[in-house]
């Protein structure tokens, strides 16, 4: 590993500083990540559904829980690509045997639901670590960084359920609005069919793709996390800074010695040979001079005056030191207590750093804990709604402004007063000659049936769609068969200018009198 090679600018940074640079590193690489991605799981989700067809929630359940396999290879797909060799497809996928083994097995039990997972992963990928090194090597890197990896975890559990739902709903608003309105759920949930079967399917293939998208991503912010501790710990950037000095200097240092050598040749022989042609003195001041051995200055002198110095200023500084201690208590404490004092230091020292090491389990089971509470919470409210609406209508909470049913219906006039007394009557008069009109009179007389007899609560903003929902809710099979087929024969002519058939004519005036004219006769 050279980090001179590297590919981002190696620097100490914040943890959500460091997850925006691994968004960007698996932005650089996305092809390659999703494509290796893709090709090692869409295989194994297609198996899992044709050995589990009739149990699809079980296939995704163990889809999911292998997920901690299929992050090792974007893991050394971006650990290569960060110092400049970045892997082909073809070698990455041929590296996958040996990265699934060491460790597999604990990957997928014990630590399967660690919150710093893809934090942690690289300890035992990239530094070959297990066992009680590896514990180690993880309570010092966690110290600092430890918590934005358990964030990371819980943003993108919900990421992934958005946009999984996303999807869903997506999938939804594509279908013909034709093919929705022949829809029916409960032919769609019976057990005679197996379509529900393929709902269920299609709504794991859409997790499976988002995984696609956000598993390498949170692979690569987890090892950006990894890099930006191991360069506060071991001082990346300082180093790199020295490297890239001595890079830059090692060209001109050669040259500046060369030169200097030259320069100084002459000087250099010059003073050889003046040494040589002199002859040789012997300095009076030296340590063989004859002044030195006829000094008086004996041991006790020469003690005294340095005892004299050191009593004066600046060498003099004394200090009165005043504490408390018991009576009976010795004035220092003896070997055994230091070293028992020293070793009771060292537990708690010892017991510091393992609470350090527990801070991320701790923060899953408070945000475990707080799901369940507010969950809790939630279905107490839905269960007991009944009750609450009849406490709330006690305390005379602002009562709901009386609804008023429009006068209008996508453009058409729906108030009474508008309608001839026989409606069947006039669309058979008008049939032959003007079949829109004469649909447009039996579709106004519908709706203002069903917003004034009825008591539907109609918008102006509904669709045909949502008013055939509403009609469905009134469980009356004939006024719903009877909607349904008044409404596909008006959009037809309405959007798709198809002339209704001479045979509806009967069938409609037929049902209109069953249902609404026979009732007012009796």
């Amino acid at each position: 590993m050279r980090l001179t090679d590297a590919s981002v600018v190696i620097r100490p940074r914040s943890a959500w500083e460091a997850v925006d640079l691994g968004v960007l590193l698996a932005k650089q690489h996305a092809g390659l990540l999703m494509l290796s991605w893709a090709i090692v799981t869409l295989p194994i989700f297609a198996l899992l559904c044709l050995l589990l067809w009739d149990y699809p929630s079980i296939a995704v359940l163990i889809f999911w829980w292998l997920k901690p396999a299929y992050e090792r290879l974007p893991l050394f797909i971006l650990s290569n690509a960060l110092f400049g060799s970045t892997p082909s497809l073809k070698q990455a996928l041929k590296a996958l045997p040996g990265l699934l083994k060491p460790q597999l097995l604990a990957s997928l039990t014990w630590r399967r639901l660690s919150p710093t997972r893809s934090f942690d992963m690289p300890v035992q990928q990239l530094e070959g670590l297990s066992g009680s090194a590896r514990n180690q090597r993880l309570v010092v890197l966690g110290q600092r960084d430890a918590g934005g990896a358990s964030w990371l975890t819980v943003v993108g559990v919900a990421l992934e359920i958005a946009l999984m739902f996303g999807l869903i709903s997506l999938f939804y608003m594509l279908l013909p609005a034709q093919l929705e309105l022949d829809w029916s759920w409960d032919t769609l949930i019976s057990t005679d069919t197996h379509q529900w079967l393929w709902l269920e399917h299609l709504s794991n293939l859409f997790y499976v793709l988002v995984l696609v998208f956000w598993g390498p991503i949170y692979v690569a912010c987890g090892f950006t996390l990894y890099l930006n501790r191991r360069t506060a710990l071991e001082a990346w950037d300082i180093e790199l800074v020295f490297r890239q000095l001595r890079q830059r200097l090692t060209g001109v240092a050669y040259a500046v010695l060369l030169s200097v050598a030259l320069l100084f040749m002459p000087v250099a022989d010059n003073a050889m040979a003046a040494s040589e042609a002199a002859p040789v003195t012997t300095d009076p001041n030296g340590p063989d001079a004859p002044r030195l051995l006829k000094q008086p200055l004996t041991s006790e002198q020469s003690q005294e005056s340095i005892t004299q110095l050191l009593d004066q200023p600046p060498f003099e500084h004394r200090e009165t030191v005043t504490r408390w201690r018991f009576g009976d208590a010795p004035e220092e404490p003896s070997a055994e207590d230091a070293k028992s004092l020293d070793e009771w230091m060292k537990k708690l020292a010892d017991l510091a750093q393992f609470w350090k090491s527990v801070d991320g389990v701790a923060l899953f089971f408070e945000v475990l804990l707080w799901t369940i509470l507010f969950s809790l919470l939630a279905w107490l409210l839905w269960r007991y709604r009944d009750w609450l609406n009849a406490f709330a209508g006690r305390l005379r909470m602002p009562q709901v402004r009386r609804y008023q049913a429009p006068e209008q219906l996508f453009g058409l006039e729906v108030a009474p007063q508008s309608l001839p007394n026989d409606i069947a009557g006039e669309v058979e008069r008008l049939w032959h000659e003007q079949p829109r009109a004469a649909l447009s009179l039996l579709y106004r007389a519908l709706l203002s049936r069903l917003l004034h007899e009825q008591q539907l609560a109609l918008k102006s903003s509904d669709t045909e769609g949502e008013v055939l929902q509403q009609v469905h809710a009134l469980q009356q099979a004939e006024l719903s068969q009877f909607s349904q087929t008044l409404t596909r024969h008006w959009q037809n002519l309405a959007y798709g200018h198809q002339q209704p058939p001479a045979a509806l004519k009967d069938e409609l005036c037929t049902g209109w009198r069953q249902l609404f004219e026979r009732g007012a006769q009796a």
